[in-house]
């Protein structure tokens, strides 16, 4: 998964993103003014910057303008004016998201990012079980599976979001979209289908009252 810097100075939001982001697999490295950007890039590589803006010593438009590496930016920040957004844009941000946002989003977000800037980790393996993230495909054993697209979609949500509680309403949106006509329990019955094609019965974990989890050890 993608090494990624928290530039955020508040704190407890630079401490929730860090631990949203390592549930999913994510390495982060939190920071908490502008000029500590450029100790922690000489440091080490990163595969994505999360910048405020409303930085000490340097704001975020100052950190974007003075760096020379070619790391990929998103903003996350609480100044939402258009023009704010257009300025951000054109300094060459890969993402601009204002606050207060969803964590689910943030991930999504992140996600699009590494994947158009060739960061993201297109293959998933756990056990006898390998994700082609990117050709669709799934193996068990060394074996192609038979996946229908809405098995797919639902496996790619649960992997994306390892470790985390998606609801059935959730993944409902994710698979079928927000047009569908159907209800909840036609994630039950998809989610059985996965559990035994892949077996995947202790892996994918039924949350009470909220929806199931991939759950995988670090």
């Amino acid at each position: 998964m993608a090494r990624i810097l928290i530039v955020e100075d508040d704190k407890p939001i630079n401490t929730l993103i860090k631990k949203n982001l390592e549930l999913v697999g994510h390495s982060c490295v939190s920071v908490f003014d502008g000029e500590a950007v450029f100790d922690a890039v000489e440091k080490e590589a990163f595969d994505l910057i999360l910048l405020d803006i409303m930085l000490p010593k340097l704001d975020g438009f100052q950190v974007i303008q003075e760096m020379n590496e070619n790391i990929p930016v998103i903003f996350l920040t609480a100044r939402g004016a258009v023009q704010d957004r257009i300025k951000g844009l054109n300094l060459g941000a890969d993402d601009y998201i204002v606050k207060p946002f969803d964590m689910m989003e943030m991930q999504a977000r992140v996600e699009s990012v590494l994947r158009r800037t060739n960061k993201a980790d297109r293959l998933f393996e756990l056990d006898c079980v390998k994700v082609d993230l990117s050709g669709r495909q799934v193996f068990f054993k060394g074996e192609l599976v038979d996946i229908t697209p809405q098995e797919f979609l639902l496996i790619e949500a649960l992997i994306k979001n390892r470790n985390i509680a998606l609801s059935r309403d959730k993944l409902l949106e994710i698979a079928w979209g927000y047009d569908y006509g159907g209800d909840t329990r036609t994630v039950d019955v998809h989610i059985h289908s996965i559990r035994k094609k892949l077996c995947w019965e202790d892996v994918v974990k039924t949350v009470y009252k909220v929806g199931y989890r991939l759950e995988v050890k670090k």
